[in-house]
């Protein structure tokens, strides 16, 4: 039975309970939030959130009875609701109530497909309004919101909550699915019911915001959230900094939602007339399952959010993992002819390349001195820049701007322009402390960073940016009386560097890098091609984590390396994994057999043939990890004449039985030739299919007998529509 996110507790009419205003109706192709004035008191309510609703008449029906609902869509502390708010002001005399009532709304289409919705709301008491905006993607059924908050007091007033959103829903039961982890196990999915009461996900991190809690969710109305069935709701908060998602089960059994930077430590002195706008909520509702509105979201943002989102993406050589700190230009020069060897893109420098009165020669030394380090690099970078090109790869390079170390020539030149207590014991996470991004000059630094590189090096391709540490000992030389303002203000300095980096380079593609995956937020992906979602590259827990980001992320914008973690598993089997997302190396070739190098070869030349299908298709997940000894995904062209997959076989159990993988996403009605491809030099298909042409609906409703009883073994199978290859369907 649909369960519909609506509230029906009052579907008949009220006398004098009608709104004055017309309903204001924030709709996609699927999905209709309805709000409406209520007559009695003026103020906002939510009368629906759920499928789109076919008929004018059901609108206005549905919003007539909006403020018996009690969901009043922006409610101030203080008042009648004993239930959290998604404001707190406390105001020049003291007083800690707000309560907002309607004042205007204007609708404004940016395009066909994108429409801005405002809402003006005040305080009929204090000069205090709220502006609530809400933006709709037609054709890829998402929408965010945010807010701004300003007044006109005499003096400033207090922010203590700032929502940028709340949500209400009506259901039999709620299941959320949240996302924990830490470092080398990131994205690690559970579910649960919730109950009565309040049920919070937040971080305190900071800057590293999302190295316990990430910043995505799902809903499922009714059941638990499932892959192809029933409805569910996907959201997230761009923000990368502290965060706070607060679901709420009322003594009605209703529930409400709200997305918010996380107050805690954050009181806001708000100037008058100054205007603090709160992050974007973007969320997304599908009646087909999380699969559809995972799709959803990655159509949303490789057409808006992510940078260059419908560009291409370069393959690499890391060279991490090869030679950690110890290298010279020698070793490095003889990595980027492997890099051409293997047919990578280009050739990516990390750590360890800085620094001379204190080398970096480990984690303890050097960061915040980003001149070259002499000793190893003699001829600095924009010799290492020329040797790649004579290699006939692109030269790529690892900052991480934001942080120093004690023992670096920055800390004893500006001890105050570092985040750290002025009357205790340092706390050193990682031997590193995190720059007071709130201060101007410190922006100002951190831009210089990229800026001198770029000018002496204007052909550079690529940087890896990383942030290894949250904020630790937790005081701003530069903000002095205003502490709370300390996690909001370092964020919008963080933004303000990100800005002028990509306002003077904007074609400059980077990697979104935070101790692995903790930084993985939209907003900061504005700014960045894509991201590192775990220093852990083992193949079999890169498919759970890779599993977990897709939920919410296009794969192109996941960075994915092969590399030597796990040697048990075969160089075919590490590779096949990363070949699902935007694929890297970060190996040596000394270390394959020569079969294994040819292997690796023809990966590389697969995947640049095929990535445009890996990056813009719609993806699919399949064959879940979590629920199998074995996965698989697919890639599907936005035509449906190619698809590619990919299966895994992980730990499977003795004389398990093998049922056939089932493709998602094709043609019914064409015929497909299967063939599969990354075969090992030397070794053939043992795919039962392979090389047999199948219909659409076959390989949909029937499958392909993708998967096997041996331990890490993967297979990658490409699908290809015939030409004119309508089957007659009886």
């Amino acid at each position: 039975m649909r369960v519909f996110l609506f509230f029906i507790s009052v579907l008949f009419a009220v006398p004098g309970v009608m709104a004055e205003q017309s309903p204001i109706r924030i709709s996609t192709d699927d999905i209709d939030l309805i709000l409406s004035v209520s007559s009695t008191n003026g103020r906002l309510y939510q009368a629906y959130l759920g499928p789109r609703l076919l008929n004018d008449a059901d609108v206005a029906s549905i919003a007539s009875q909006s403020s018996l609902l009690k969901a009043e869509v922006y409610p101030g502390s203080g008042a009648e609701d004993y239930y959290e708010p998604a404001l707190a002001v406390a105001h020049n005399d003291g007083n800690l109530t707000s309560i907002l009532t309607y004042v205007s709304s204007e609708t404004r289409k940016i395009d066909d497909n994108v429409v801005e919705t405002s809402i003006r709301l005040a305080d009929k008491v204090y000069p205090l309004e709220v502006t609530l905006y809400y933006t709709s993607f037609a054709r890829e059924n998402v929408i965010k919101t945010r807010s701004e908050i300003r007044h006109r007091e005499k003096k400033p007033v207090t922010l203590r909550r700032y929502a940028s959103s709340m949500l209400y829903f009506e259901s039999a039961s709620y299941h959320l699915a949240e996302f924990s982890g830490d470092w080398a196990k990131e994205m690690r999915r559970s579910v649960q019911e919730l109950q009565f009461g309040k049920k919070i996900l937040e971080t305190k991190l900071g800057s590293r915001s999302a190295m316990h809690v990430y910043p995505f969710f799902e809903l499922g109305f009714g059941e638990a959230p499932g892959e192809n069935r029933g409805q569910a709701l996907l959201g997230t908060i761009a923000w990368t900094g502290n965060f706070q998602f607060t679901f709420e089960v009322d003594d009605a059994g209703k529930l409400r939602l709200i997305s918010s930077i996380n107050p805690y430590a954050s009181e806001y002195e708000l100037k008058p007339d100054e205007t603090f706008s709160t992050p974007d909520f973007i969320f997304t509702l599908s009646n087909a399952g999380t699969g559809q509105a995972s799709r959803n979201l990655h159509d949303w943002a490789r057409a808006y959010q992510l940078k260059d989102g419908q560009g291409d993406r370069l393959t690499l050589l890391n060279n991490w993992e090869a030679t950690g700190f110890r290298f010279d230009e020698n070793i490095l020069e003889g990595l980027m002819k492997e890099a051409a060897q293997l047919g990578v893109d280009m050739f990516l420098l990390d750590d360890g390349w800085f620094g001379n009165k204190y080398p970096r020669a480990n984690d303890r030394a050097g960061l915040g001195d980003w001149d070259v380090t002499r000793e190893k690099l003699p001829h600095g970078i924009p010799h290492l820049v020329k040797s790649a090109e004579a290699a006939g790869v692109k030269f790529g390079i690892w900052i991480e701007p934001e942080m120093l170390n004690p023992k670096s020539e920055l800390n004893e030149q500006h001890p105050d322009w570092a985040i750290r207590l002025p009357n205790r014991e340092t706390y050193y996470f990682r031997n590193q402390l995190v720059l007071d991004m709130s201060n101007p000059k410190v922006q100002d630094y951190v831009f210089g960073v990229v800026d001198k590189i770029m000018q002496e090096n204007p052909t550079l391709a690529y940087f890896k940016w990383d942030c290894n540490s949250p904020i630790t000992n937790i005081y701003s030389p530069y903000l002095k009386e205003k502490q709370t303002q300390l996690y909001i203000n370092h964020v919008r300095g963080v933004y303000n560097v990100f800005q002028r980096v990509k306002a003077k380079y904007p074609e400059l593609p980077m990697m979104l890098c935070s101790g692995g995956g903790a930084r993985c937020d939209y907003e900061a992906l504005k700014y960045f091609t894509e991201f590192w979602c775990s220093d852990n590259t083992d193949p079999v827990e890169r498919i759970y984590i890779q599993w977990g980001y897709s939920q919410f992320l296009p794969v192109k914008s996941m960075a994915a390396h092969v590399t030597s973690w796990n040697k048990q598993a075969s160089i075919k089997f590490r590779t096949d994994v990363a070949m699902m997302c935007k694929l890297g190396f970060d190996i040596s070739l000394k270390e394959l057999d020569e079969k294994e190098l040819a292997y690796c070869q023809l990966a590389v030349a697969s995947y640049k043939r095929l990535k445009s299908l890996i990056f813009d298709g719609d993806f699919y997940r399949l064959l879940s990890p979590y629920e199998n000894n074995h996965a698989a995904v697919a890639h599907v062209s936005k035509d449906k004449s190619k698809a590619l997959l990919f299966a895994y076989d992980i730990h499977p159990r003795y004389a398990e039985k093998l049922l056939p993988v089932k493709l998602q996403g094709l043609d019914a009605s064409r015929m497909y030739k299967v063939e599969e491809i990354n075969l090992v030099p030397g070794t053939h298909s043992h795919l039962r299919e392979n090389g047999k042409t199948c219909s659409g609906d076959y390989l949909m409703k029937i499958g392909l007998n993708a998967l096997s009883s041996s331990q890490t073994t993967s297979r990658v199978i490409e699908i290809t529509a015939l030409p004119e290859s309508a089957i007659s369907l009886k």
